[in-house]
């Protein structure tokens, strides 16, 4: 009977942190979503050019944003049967999904009157834990050239024949 008692309790607490788990996850993509339609005015690409403009760029600096993100007790558990069984270990993905925008976002926020940031570049490791180096957390390190154009138009050059 004790033992029956102490399962109970177990899947109680384990059912508890699967829902305050999902309910932090939900909650954290309600704030990238909207926090992505606010910085949504600054475009950023991989490439390492200026956007067209006929603006002349005034300046640029190093913009970066960074996050780590605990792996709650409920995923380690799913990705060990995954491992187990095989397939795609669908809660790890959701993870490293909202760390990556989650990243990007705060590099936007550390350039706020950026017109646009080229170069960006996502840098992703796991944070082991324990033992059996189990996944603790993961980081993300986003980087990318902020640039800052003039407000008037380029100048431009006269073509000699």
């Amino acid at each position: 009977m004790e033992v029956l008692i102490q399962l109970i309790f177990f899947l109680i607490l384990l059912s508890a942190g699967y829902l305050f788990g999902k309910i932090a996850e939900k909650k954290h993509y309600r704030s990238i979503i909207e926090r992505e339609r606010q910085w949504m005015q600054i475009p950023t690409s991989s490439g390492r050019h200026v956007f067209a403009t006929d603006k002349e760029v005034q300046r640029v600096r190093l913009a970066t944003g960074s996050v780590v993100i605990s792996v709650d007790y409920f995923k380690r558990i799913v990705a060990g049967l995954r491992n187990i069984f095989g397939g795609n270990v669908q809660s790890y993905e959701t993870l490293v999904d909202r760390a990556r925008r989650e990243a990007i976002l705060r590099m936007k926020e550390s350039c706020p009157k950026a017109d646009q940031i080229i170069n960006l570049r996502l840098e992703t490791s796991s944070i082991s834990k324990g033992q059996k180096n189990q996944v603790g957390s993961v980081e993300v390190l986003t980087y990318g050239t902020a640039v800052y154009l003039s407000s008037a138009p380029a100048a431009k050059t006269a073509k000699h024949s």
